[in-house]
């Protein structure tokens, strides 16, 4: 079914009745898992992600290759996508070049804030199974993955969170469209999204994935309501975080 643009130019709310700045209802849970290190159930409107960390454990191989390199923690980032998980049913094995690009993009920014030094020869497996797509899924994941490390106790230098943002849809009397914030399924079939990741409640990126084409003068309005949005998303997560801090004291 495609967006009904209309939406926007005549009550300023989008399909789901929310504004173009406002975010979807996000809800998390720590510690979901007991047999593993660390683990993590987050929702994002209704795409909803699990999320477990393993380590750090001894490397897999043995000699001077186990580990990651210079005597650094290895990483390793596992994404699948239940059969249920989206409207199609697409099966997606390993090789599917979407879920490898979302490894690689997790496994590359979660090196540059993990402390992988103090854990020299060991690996650090973080697992994500996504239950419901409904857009923002690499940005779920991320989040996902920030709190199941915080969970296994993995020293950081600090969050990594992420959120989604498109450029809205322009008539023909329009010079200049305003950026939207945290898209569902639907608005990521029609619009030109990107979405990035900044480290704490800073300003500084740390993921940025754009996949779609848009306009030049339009992508710096997109990435500052996408910054915007991942402070806010920090602020969530720093309340789940204290949260489950204050019942594991009790």
């Amino acid at each position: 079914m495609p967006l009904d643009t209309s939406t926007y130019s005549l009550a300023l709310l989008r399909l789901d009745g929310r504004r173009w700045n406002e975010l979807r209802r996000i809800h998390a849970q720590i510690s979901t898992q007991a047999a593993a290190d660390g683990s993590s159930y987050l929702e994002m409107g209704n795409t909803k992600v699990i999320c477990t960390v393993a380590g750090p454990a001894e490397g897999r191989t043995g000699g001077a290759a186990r580990g990651g390199a210079g005597s650094e923690a290895k990483i390793e980032v596992e994404i699948g996508f239940a059969g249920f998980s989206g409207v199609d049913r697409k099966r997606r094995g390993r090789g599917d070049k979407r879920t490898a690009e979302m490894c690689h993009t997790l496994q590359t920014a979660f090196s540059s804030l993990l402390l992988t030094h103090l854990y020299p020869h060991s690996t650090i497996s973080i697992s994500i199974h996504i239950l419901s797509q409904d857009g923002s899924v690499l940005a779920a994941s991320i989040n996902a993955a920030t709190i199941a490390l915080i969970d296994a106790g993995i020293p950081m230098s600090d969050y990594l969170v992420a959120c989604t943002a498109a450029s809205s849809p322009t008539t023909a009397d329009d010079e200049v469209s305003d950026p939207l914030l945290d898209l569902n399924g639907l608005e990521e079939q029609e619009l030109p999204f990107l979405t990035v990741g900044t480290v704490g409640g800073s300003e500084r990126v740390s993921v940025l994935v754009m996949e779609t084409r848009v306009r030049m003068e339009r992508v710096e309005g997109m990435l500052a309501v996408g910054v915007q949005g991942c402070k806010r998303v920090k602020e969530i997560l720093d309340g789940v975080v204290r949260e489950y801090g204050k019942r594991a004291v009790r």
